[in-house]
């Protein structure tokens, strides 16, 4: 997300952390996360989380409740399990033959490789490349340029699904939300093909102060596409210096 902390950076002047996450459990992502804000922000403040880092963010608000003023979910994954055979099956339509070729490939050659080599970080680039392709609507950049990677962790991704996966459908990710005091704000393209209904049915049952706004045109990563990007960073500034949005 670092063009995003850049643009909120210069749009208000003031300090945006983008922490980067190590820790190959949710729980030490979580407690990474937390260390962060703790040791660089003057608590409480506003947490910004796309996709991953959505759901990371939501646990951290959960835990450390004086931390958090308010978070802002962009893209998150769904909440309940329920939904992921629609994730699914939208991404499956929308991948052309060859690329369902080139993944299938990809796949099977990925595990046979040294965990963290070279080589598996440029097939998991390139498998991420191509999901990126499905995951947008019009991307300003195909690649995503502005967000420079410093650094691909197959191997954390390996350790970190399995986990996650589990914790979405025992239920205990859903009601994590429960305790959740601060408001929450979901941000989330109607071209995404996390089901938007994955996160705004749960979160609207589970969490006290919720609200969700649907980008129309807009794929996984607003601030990348041509038709949201303008209005996804208009609603950040309100959230931001007005604490809502406008009417």
């Amino acid at each position: 997300m670092a063009p995003v902390a850049k643009e909120l950076a210069s749009m208000f002047e003031i300090g945006v952390l983008e922490p980067l996450q190590t820790a190959d459990t949710i729980d030490g992502q979580v407690e990474e996360l937390r260390a962060v804000l703790e040791q660089h922000s003057d608590s409480p403040i506003t947490v910004i989380g796309h996709s991953w880092g959505a759901w990371i963010s939501y646990i951290l608000a959960a835990r450390h409740q004086s931390i958090v003023r308010k978070l802002i979910l962009v893209g998150s994954g769904p909440y309940e399990h329920k939904y992921v055979q629609e994730m699914n099956e939208t991404r499956e339509s929308r991948l052309s033959d060859q690329d369902k070729g080139r993944l299938r490939d990809l796949a099977g050659l990925f595990d046979e490789l040294e965990p963290g080599s070279q080589r598996q970080k440029e097939m998991f680039a390139e498998m991420g490349r191509i999901m990126s392709r499905v995951d947008s609507y019009r991307p300003i950049d195909a690649d995503d340029a502005d967000g420079k990677v410093l650094d691909f962790q197959p191997e954390l991704y390996r350790k970190l699904m399995p986990e996650a996966i589990a914790l979405r459908k025992s239920g205990e990710l859903l009601c994590i939300g429960q305790s959740i005091k601060c408001p929450v704000i979901a941000i989330h393209g109607d071209h995404d093909p996390h089901p938007y209904s994955g996160v705004e049915e749960p979160l609207s049952r589970q969490v006290r102060d919720f609200q969700f706004v649907l980008l129309e045109n807009c794929g996984h990563s607003p601030w990348n596409e041509r038709l949201a990007r303008e209005g996804f960073y208009r609603i950040l500034r309100q959230e931001l210096t007005h604490g809502g949005r406008e009417n």
